[in-house]
Order: C-alpha cells, then sequence, then structure tokens
C-alpha cells in the first residue's frame, strides 16, 4: 500500500473577493509540479461563490465534471440549452467531450454557495456532451452511496471513466471497508467535514489521501463526519 496525504492547510488558495477557492491539485495560479493530479483525478477545487457572483460563459472539453454543492445554491446554464439551479443535496454531472459552454452564478443575494468542482480525464476524447443532475438518496445518512460509476445503468450518475465516488455522512461512528472495483485503479479520499481514519491514517476536515497499490480500503468514521471517497484509473 502506498499512500500520499495532502492536508487541507497545504492547499493552493484564490482569493478573487467574489470567489475563495482552495485547490487540493494544480490549478490557474496556483503549480505544484508534484501535485498535478491523482492518476485520472485532475481537479479538486473546494470553491466559496458571493452572493450574486459566479463564473460567466466559459468553454471545455474532453472532461469529466462533477460538481457537488454543499450549501447554497448555484444557476447553470449550458451551449446545450440547460438552465437548471442546482440545490445543496444535488450533484451535477458534466461530461464536456467534443466541447460545451456554461455559466455558473450564485442565483441569492444574500448566501454564500460552497461547493467541490471535480474534474476526471475521460478514457478517451471526442465524447458527445451531455449534463444531468440528480437528488443524493438519503440513504447517504450513515452509510455510503454510489453516486458517480462508467455504467449507464447504475446507481447514481455515469461518467466516460472507469471511476467510482462514494458519498457518505455520518452521525454516528462507523467502520466500513471499500474494495476496488477495478485492478490498477487508486482511492482518493477528501474528508469534506469532521474526523475519520482511513486504513490508519488520520483526516481532518478538508484533508485528502490518495492510496493506491491496495485491493481495498478501511474507513473508522466518526460522528458528525462527511466523505467523498473516489476510486480513480491510475494509469
Amino acid at each position: 500500500m502506498k499512500k500520499v496525504i495532502h492536508t487541507a492547510q497545504s492547499r493552493g488558495q484564490a482569493d478573487h473577493g467574489w470567489l475563495k477557492a482552495k485547490h487540493s491539485f494544480s490549478f490557474a495560479n496556483y503549480y505544484d509540479k508534484e501535485r498535478m493530479g491523482f492518476g485520472a483525478l485532475r481537479v479538486l477545487n473546494d470553491d466559496i461563490i458571493a452572493p450574486g457572483m459566479g463564473f460567466g460563459t466559459h468553454p471545455h472539453n474532453d472532461m469529466e465534471i462533477i460538481t457537488i454543492p454543499l450549501e447554497g445554491d448555484l444557476e447553470h446554464k449550458d451551449s446545450m440549452g440547460n438552465g437548471e439551479i442546482l440545490h445543496s443535496g444535488e450533484i451535477q454531472v458534466m461530461s464536456a467531450g467534443t466541447g460545451i459552454e456554461h455559466s455558473e452564478f450564485n442565483p441569492n443575494s444574500d448566501l454564500d454557495t460552497k461547493l467541490l468542482q471535480i474534474w476526471v480525464k475521460p478514457k478517451s476524447k471526442g465524447a458527445t456532451p451531455r449534463y444531468e443532475q440528480f437528488f443524493i438518496n438519503n440513504d447517504a445518512k450513515d452509510s455510503f452511496i454510489q453516486i458517480v460509476s462508467p455504467d449507464k445503468n447504475d446507481a447514481g450518475s455515469w461518467i466516460h471513466q472507469d471511476a467510482w465516488f462514494y458519498l457518505g455522512e455520518f452521525s454516528k461512528e462507523h467502520s466500513h471497508s471499500i474494495n476496488l472495483n477495478k485492478e490498477n485503479s487508486g482511492f482518493y479520499i477528501f474528508n469534506i467535514e469532521g474526523n475519520a481514519e482511513v486504513s490508519g491514517t488520520e483526516l481532518s476536515a478538508r484533508d485528502g489521501l490518495g492510496i493506491w497499490e491496495s485491493s481495498a480500503i478501511e474507513l473508522n468514521v466518526n460522528p458528525g463526519s462527511k466523505l467523498l471517497v473516489m476510486e480513480i484509473p491510475m494509469q
């Protein structure tokens, strides 16, 4: 088993006034040659968007983009004709593929929007762009639920990559093991809130942990914790 830990304090930072962002991996003006991603996981941004502010229309291509609102709402518009408001408790999945333009704004006048935005490299380039958003099943309480996989018929949503995402929110102590779905993959765990121990490593809020060359991970979660576990291809 190999590990790399990215503590909350070690992340890159950006403060644009209207946007406060923390970057687990190199992004925009934050560059660290040792933190260019984890396997196919390229971006993990922890953003706070001020009321009434946001990202104007901008392009993406050949990237799988997963957005998880933690607090507040996010208004999305794109070149495919989608116009939706994403709420806390929902997940947004967008395959940029051959190209898409979109905008993202905080539609509220008095509340910050807090979210995680995750980029995963696709298995191959040139996919047809797609957009989906869905509510998280209430079973996410005190257990891990699958929110992303490569299978269109599986739980949650799907992306163009052999990646599986699990989300769990816990009000009580919980122990859990997760096995790899595919050889030569690794796990990246992002501890959103609270405290947890993952395969012998203690994690505090906003710490990230990468584990590879291991077929499974063991999680011991404390009350008040919320974790995102991602199985990611390493090659």
